[in-house]
């Protein structure tokens, strides 16, 4: 008695001639309000889940019943059966969680938030924070938080960077599994900040020692070395040495004359024995030739690679 409550009007008069009044419409009106408010600052807010069904997520608003739907909550697997999905989300009943409001309907009393998206403006704002601190040229621990063909994702604590497939070795890789795991724990060199595009380019190969470096110690023009085709184009093929050090066999070096189609005298995995005919460490360019080796030579390298290969067989015998 004496509080002063907000009210709606629902009847002017009832069949006793009451004006009749409705606190709970009046505080969901507030409450409409307030998740108009929130849903144009594009504001996070954090409830409880109450209940889950198949569609989604049900969570309070004041007096209100907010929606999540299965579509906007986060790390729910694709794919799975309707019973499995429900599965998933009764394990979020009971938690708080952080969502944005994305649609507000009074007439058809709709409230609906989005997990996905709060977590994404979580994440653009710890970025945000993330390229103030960071500096071009330091060292990073991170998480391998993804892989995909272009490359693989490092959180670095909230936010994530890219190591693209080109910085993740001085070797060439064919898909970023072969070099990392997601869920690996990773020091990551800063290679470029684009605070405009919102970016962070990262590198792993730029914290290893770069082979081309000691190439002109190890190779030297005339001399016989043993690689294996790493892939096959129109004008010769790329050849993988040690330590990743990848050089060129043109189409020129094959034969004389030259083949008109390398693929049809190489091929990708076969190990070869070849020639070095330039050295450029500067420009990371080494050039092969198979013409040059003699017959005398190749002949040698392959009864060597037969006897390895008996000795291997008696000692498995």
């Amino acid at each position: 008695v004496g509080d002063e409550i907000d009210v709606i009007i629902l009847r002017l008069e009832d069949d006793d001639g009451n004006l009749v009044l409705s606190v709970s419409q009046a505080q969901q009106s507030e409450d409409w309000k307030r998740a108009e408010q929130l849903m144009n600052d594009e504001e996070i807010w954090e409830g409880v889940v109450m209940d889950a069904n198949k569609g989604g997520l049900i969570v309070p608003f004041g007096n209100l019943r907010g929606f999540v739907p299965a579509s906007h909550v986060v790390d729910l697997p694709r794919g799975i059966s309707e019973d499995e999905r429900k599965g998933q989300m009764d394990t979020l009943l009971g938690n708080k969680i952080a969502v944005k409001v994305i649609e507000v309907n009074r007439k058809r009393r709709r409230l609906v938030f989005s997990q996905r998206d709060a977590q994404r403006g979580r994440r653009e704002a710890r970025k945000e924070i993330l390229l103030d601190e960071l500096k071009e040229g330091e060292v990073r621990k991170g998480i391998v938080s993804g892989l995909r063909d272009f490359g693989a994702f490092v959180d670095l604590g909230g936010a994530d960077g890219l190591i693209h497939i080109s910085e993740l070795a001085w070797h060439r890789v064919k898909h970023p599994q072969e070099v990392l795991n997601v869920g690996d724990e990773v020091d990551v060199y800063i290679l470029r900040l684009d605070t405009e595009g919102k970016r962070i380019g990262l590198s792993l190969k730029r914290l290893q020692k770069n082979p081309w470096a000691q190439a002109e110690e190890m190779y030297h023009v005339g001399q016989l070395v043993e690689g294996v085709v790493s892939r096959v184009a129109q004008f010769g093929a790329f050849v993988s040495l040690e330590p990743g050090i990848e050089a060129l066999l043109h189409a020129s070096q094959l034969g004389d004359p030259a083949p008109t189609d390398p693929t049809q005298a190489v091929w990708e995995g076969q190990r070869l024995l070849l020639r070095v005919i330039s050295i450029e460490p500067e420009r990371q360019r080494l050039g092969l030739s198979f013409k040059e080796v003699t017959q005398e030579e190749r002949d040698r390298w392959q009864q060597r690679h037969d006897d390895t290969a008996a000795e291997g067989q008696e000692a498995k015998a």
